[in-house]
């Protein structure tokens, strides 16, 4: 998700979505260890787009 993107949501969605990739980064860490994960640097994308979503909520005051 494009910084642009993050930006338009509003603070419940950003919420959501902040939750939503957690999840997902928990998901994509299990199958790492357990050797299932095709693409290697999806994690690191992962961790990339957490860091936006705290980035704008900083921003915005929500912490």
């Amino acid at each position: 998700m494009r910084v642009q993107d993050v930006r338009e949501l509003s603070d419940d969605q950003l919420k959501e979505e902040l939750t939503k990739a957690y999840r997902e980064y928990q998901n994509l860490r299990f199958r790492m260890t357990t050797n299932q994960l095709p693409d290697t640097n999806q994690p690191k994308f992962v961790r990339k787009s957490i860091a936006r979503l705290q980035t704008i909520m900083k921003e915005r005051g929500l912490e």
